[in-house]
């Protein structure tokens, strides 16, 4: 562990955070800093979780002054610290510990999922050196050992006990870290995790260890994202037979299948260790509510941004459409450059004179990146595809005359919003709560009309089409800008976000 920052002064509110703010670029990120920088009256106590060190570098913001305390855990560095500490000696460990991990295991299987008072108990055992499962006794105890072999006897459909073992290791060492950390956590008045997975995961140890309320607000369904990057993994080993006969959403290898079952099943101990459980978007409050989560806890509450800040941009723009295209995001690939950068093709062979503008960081993934850019020059595309890396929107915007995602994957992104205060019309793919955002989400929303496209995910034909369709139209353009100007003004203004979590956040102090 490390504390970066730590005033000596009381948390309001345990910010824990996954993967993102204050190391990370993005959405979620930049809906973090928004939250605390504008609800400015309370405190902040930050707890970053990451993978390791050389996944992230310097901290992408600068942080408010109602931050008081920020400490940065590196779960595979500490998984290392703990494995080198002590001498390995094998003994016995306790059976009945063992039996309560077991029935916890036998819900997530069988979707019967325990009373909180159930989980409770079984949680307590984690970690506890006295009467529980400590992460030595998960290590190297017999019980772990005839544990771990009744389960790959009676439940694994893969051949390899070899593989099996490690991935029950590799798996389960997170969260006797996750463990240590809620431990020794600063005090706060309540927690407030912005997703599920090992950061939700803690705030449920938190809450049962410190009696603190928990809030999740959801930007994108964790599990689902998980289960994108788990059916791409290719450090988890497949049997040879195990695809035949079906798609990736019923035949999967047995391994993989462990690995989703377990997010989901953090997913679940986070959802019903929760106090409320806020989605943007009904889509993705659906999609909690499959996930276990108590339709009496959940809500909606959608981003919104402040829109003055983006007026001098729309004010700025040419009376003529900009023959630019912009992709703002980051270069990874959830976002799908490619499709992107293949669209591009099909407009550039129609409309000439246009280019094709990727605003975002580029440095999260070095690979995909470089494949990116080889793609644009093999392309032809060279003189028209750039890749401008970390811009100040406010000065992008009036230079665009489409503001496209070809993610394959979202849930209310920010970027659509400020592309509309902005006076830019959108095209995005069919994902999160896109189809909201263009078509409008409520009867009134509705109403104002399109903002502009929606798109299938991976298509770069129907991509280049709309995109085409709105440059070369101008009495179309104009109606979809006023559309969206109006969207954004009327439905998604930062002062409804922030009073929303102030009346949350009250109820929460209060409890």
């Amino acid at each position: 562990m490390t504390v970066l920052i730590h005033k000596n002064k009381p948390a309001d509110v345990t910010l824990l955070l996954e993967g993102t703010y204050p190391y990370v670029h993005g959405g979620v990120s930049s809906w973090v800093n928004q939250m605390i920088c504008g609800l400015s009256h309370y405190t902040f106590s930050l707890v970053f979780i990451g993978s390791n060190p050389s996944q992230y570098g310097e901290m992408k913001y600068k942080i408010p002054d109602n931050v008081v305390h920020l400490e940065v855990h590196y779960l595979m560095e500490m998984k290392k610290d703990i494995n080198s500490s002590k001498e390995r000696k094998g003994h016995k460990g306790n059976a009945e510990a063992f039996q309560k991990i077991a029935q916890l295991h036998k819900g997530f299987r069988e979707k019967k999922f325990p009373s909180a008072k159930a989980l409770a108990g079984m949680l307590k055992v984690l970690g506890a050196d006295k009467g529980g499962v400590s992460h030595e006794d998960f290590l190297y105890s017999e019980e772990a050992w005839e544990y771990i072999l009744d389960s790959y006897k009676e439940f694994s459909t893969d051949p390899s006990f070899i593989d099996y073992f490690w991935t029950i290791r590799t798996m389960h060492a997170p969260i006797f870290v996750l463990d240590k950390i809620a431990r020794n956590v600063p005090d706060s008045q309540f927690l407030h995790t912005i997703s599920t997975g090992y950061a939700g995961f803690l705030g449920a140890l938190i809450s049962l260890k410190h009696n603190r309320k928990l809030l999740i607000s959801e930007h994108g369904i964790y599990t689902k994202e998980r289960k994108i990057d788990l059916f791409q993994a290719d450090w988890i080993t497949d049997h040879p037979d195990i695809f035949a006969g079906g798609g990736i959403n019923s035949d999967i290898g047995y391994l993989r299948q462990l690995w989703v079952h377990f997010f989901e099943g953090l997913g679940r101990v986070a959802y019903e260790s929760a106090e409320s459980i806020i989605s943007l978007y009904e889509g993705n409050r659906l999609r909690q509510l499959d996930g276990g989560a108590d339709i009496k806890k959940t809500a909606v509450i959608p981003n919104g941004i402040q829109v003055e800040r983006f007026l001098a941009a729309r004010e700025s723009r040419s009376t003529d459409i900009p023959m630019v295209v912009g992709l703002v995001g980051r270069v990874v690939s959830i976002k799908d450059i490619k499709t992107f950068i293949r669209a591009m093709h099909a407009v550039c062979s129609r409309i000439p004179e246009a280019e094709g503008w990727i605003v975002g960081p580029d440095s999260e993934d070095e690979d995909y990146a470089n494949e990116c850019k080889s793609l644009a020059v093999n392309m032809g595309l060279g003189d028209k595809i750039r890749f401008l890396g970390m811009q100040n929107v406010v000065e992008i915007f009036p230079q665009l005359g489409v503001n496209v995602l070809t993610s394959i994957s979202e849930a209310l992104p920010l970027v659509l919003l400020e592309g509309y205060a902005s006076g830019v019309p959108a095209v995005a793919t069919d994902v999160g709560a896109c189809r909201e955002l263009i078509f409008g989400s409520s009867q009134e929303d509705k109403l104002l009309g399109a903002s502009g496209e929606v798109v299938p995910i991976a298509n770069p034909d129907i991509t280049a089409e709309a995109i085409i369709g709105l440059l070369t139209n101008s009495e179309r353009w104009h109606k979809c800008q006023a559309v969206g100007i109006e969207r954004v003004e009327t439905f998604y203004r930062e002062k409804m976000l922030f009073d929303e979590y102030n009346n949350i956040y009250q109820r929460m102090l209060e409890k």
